[in-house]
């Protein structure tokens, strides 16, 4: 009778885990789920995994560098690096970044053995690679998650462990990037050329966060920053906004060609230690077009509402 009673109760416990890890996950909208308060943390603690849908906004390898290189040993320094941006669609006015990291165990808090060997690694590449999803497809995530200066990511929360993996699906082929939404650096910045924050995110930096936006009308204060991973500033002659560079193939030494006036198509980041500001506009790519500072399909999605698809590659 004992051992009945125990074998039970241990039934219990398990189907009890079994519920809650089914229960720990659930369908958010991307406005939802990067939520702040007023002092910009963020609120979403629902449950400890999300699923997430919305329209791949650019290759993931002209942002960061996959590259694997397990003899890394520099603290802090992850090594290969892949990050993918998504953006809801409808009334679900906001985006999420993926985020993925080879060298985890080279942050102080990690095991000796938390990270990927470069075979691992490309492992999980053609992993996440196997739904053959591309720029403008529709494709819905499921995953952990953590905060990182401003926003939330769906990420590994800095394990290898295959539990902690995010899987991506294709849900449609095609559908097109938005339309980048015009913005100004009045929407973006006060009279004293600080961000605009608003933890309703009705206006302001918040309101675009991860989303694809376009600035006309600007110009760049130094082209001194050009070149993959680079930092530039623009301005409108009044207020400025910082631009950070990808590492597309357009993105190096001596393509700089831009007009003295120019727009400007990018992903809205932020990147803040202090969670209000650290705002940016990514431009992942640069066609040479002199003109627009974007990546092509980006340029392609303004003017016609539609994307040249193009194969995510690694």
């Amino acid at each position: 009778m004992r051992n009945a009673l125990l074998a039970g109760v241990l039934i219990g416990w398990v189907l009890a885990g079994s519920l809650w890890a089914q229960g720990s996950v659930a369908d958010v909208a991307h406005r939802e789920f990067q939520a702040v308060n007023a002092a910009g943390e963020l609120t979403y603690a629902a449950t400890e995994m999300v699923t997430l849908e919305g329209i791949v906004l650019h290759n993931p390898g002209d942002m960061l560098d996959p590259t694997p290189d397990d003899g890394m040993t520099q603290m802090y320094n992850l090594a290969a690096q892949w990050q993918l941006f998504f953006q809801g669609e409808g009334d679900d006015v906001s985006g999420t970044a993926i985020f993925m990291g080879q060298m985890y165990n080279n942050l102080p808090w990690v095991s000796p053995d938390g990270g990927y060997s470069n075979e691992e690694w490309v492992a999980e590449l053609t992993r996440l690679n196997a739904a053959q999803f591309s720029v403008g497809d529709r494709i819905r995530v499921t995953g952990y998650f953590l905060s990182y200066k401003g926003k939330n990511n769906i990420n590994e929360q800095h394990s290898n462990d295959p539990q902690r993996d995010f899987t991506i699906e294709l849900v449609e082929k095609g559908v097109g990037l938005p339309k980048p939404e015009l913005v100004t650096l009045d929407d973006l910045k006060d009279d004293l050329d600080q961000f605009i924050f608003d933890p309703a995110r009705e206006v302001g930096c918040e309101r675009y966060q991860a989303r694809l936006v376009k600035i006309e009308g600007v110009s760049v204060v130094d082209p001194a920053g050009w070149g993959p991973h680079g930092k530039l500033t623009i301005t409108d002659g009044v207020k400025t906004f910082p631009v950070k560079l990808g590492r597309g193939n357009g993105i190096y030494a001596g393509s700089y060609n831009l007009d003295e006036t120019l727009d400007v198509i990018g992903i809205l980041n932020q990147e803040g230690t202090n969670l209000v500001d650290g705002y940016e506009l990514y431009v992942v790519n640069y066609d040479g077009n002199g003109q627009v500072l974007a990546a092509p399909e980006h340029r392609l999605a303004d003017q016609t509402d539609e994307v040249v698809e193009e194969p995510v590659a690694e």
